[in-house]
């Protein structure tokens, strides 16, 4: 038996096992364990489905090299055929398998915590945040999953300085860690008088979000800050003081958080953020090889620095890691990303296989 084929079992028996887990009445009573028990089957199943259909292409390649012995010559012509189709797509499918068994990033199925940073560019900077923003926002909607504002300074019209907000559902951060880095705008800006195409850049961090059980965070290293929050121009000012700012004094992060009411929701959002910022220092000083990737994720805001350009004179937005060009940038900006992130992830699936 061939090392694929068993691990092709292993999954299936995997599957199997957390199906009946699942069938549990104590797993149904624990909502955690339930969410993570389903979590990891969905993340075995195209392996167990794609498994399942190699297998029957072996078996169907068998049968038919057996009437290739035959005296018939129409039925051996026929076996020939099949052999030529079937052979293409076991060659397919073992390609697809060993991508799908390839090893997992332990944060795939997380949720994401995603911050934008208006970089070069002034208010046009600002402006194609807020876009970017939507554009996110939109595609989960499409997604079935579920976006919470965190932390948003927002500038007059639809700007956006600064954001923070969560993406929560089914396998979030595997979909969208690829698109941390500056992303580049070149478009004229309402302000331009003289029709002058100007670029602008954004700068995207993607954190897997971290939970409570990931670390321990001891409330003698938090300094809280309580204020009254205030919006563009300073208008929206509340009359208590329910924004909150905490500071992790070991490392020196700071949150915050003003975009609820309530005090308390804005102190369990701040250390949402908080956790998942910790998290990743954390597993950068684990892995020396990932030491210093928010400062890659983020980087300077430079006009040079960019992983995708979103051309509005064009209609085209670029991937220049994955070489993907798409003339669709309307549909695209109003979250039509699958076939974007599908050549993207086509790239990097590919650079992992040559390693």
């Amino acid at each position: 038996m061939s090392r694929l084929i068993e691990r092709i079992l292993e999954v299936e028996a995997k599957v199997h096992s957390l199906e009946e887990s699942l069938a549990d009445p104590s797993i149904g009573a624990d909502g955690n364990k339930l969410a993570k028990t389903a979590k990891e089957l969905n993340g075995l199943r195209p392996v167990a489905d794609a498994g399942r259909e190699y297998r029957s292409v072996l078996e169907g390649l068998e049968d038919a090299n057996a009437i290739l012995g035959e005296e018939d010559p129409e039925m051996v012509e026929m076996a020939k055929a099949e052999i030529t189709e079937l052979t293409e797509k076991r060659d397919q499918l073992e390609t697809d398998l060993q991508l799908l068994m390839l090893p997992k990033d332990p944060n795939e199925n997380r949720d994401v915590i995603i911050e934008f940073r208006a970089g070069a560019g002034g208010d046009e900077a600002a402006l194609f945040a807020g876009d970017l923003y939507r554009m996110y926002a939109r595609y989960a909607e499409k997604e079935r999953w579920r976006v919470e504002p965190m932390s948003m300074s927002e500038t007059l019209g639809s700007g956006l300085k600064e954001g923070v907000f969560a993406i929560r559902g089914n396998n979030v951060y595997g979909r969208l860690k690829y698109e941390k880095g500056v992303h580049r705008v070149q478009r004229v800006p309402a302000t331009e008088t003289q029709g002058r195409i100007h670029t602008s850049t954004v700068t995207v961090a993607i954190l897997p979000e971290a939970e409570e059980v990931d670390l321990e965070i001891k409330t003698a290293d938090l300094k809280v800050d309580v204020f009254r929050a205030s919006g563009p121009g300073g208008q929206s000012v509340n009359t208590t003081d329910s924004a909150v700012r905490i500071t992790h004094i070991p490392s020196g992060v700071v949150v915050q958080c003003q975009d609820e009411k309530s005090q308390h929701k804005n102190k369990a959002k701040a250390m949402t953020v908080l956790r998942s910022r910790i998290l990743e220092a954390k597993e950068q000083e684990a892995h020396s090889a990932r030491a210093g990737e928010r400062k890659e994720q983020v980087g300077t805001g430079d006009r040079s620095e960019r992983i995708r350009t979103y051309n509005y004179p064009q209609a085209r937005v670029t991937d220049h890691r994955a070489g993907v060009t798409l003339h669709k940038l309307e549909t695209i900006m109003q979250g039509e990303l699958r076939e974007l992130l599908d050549g993207v992830h086509s790239y990097f699936n590919a650079e992992a296989l040559k390693g």
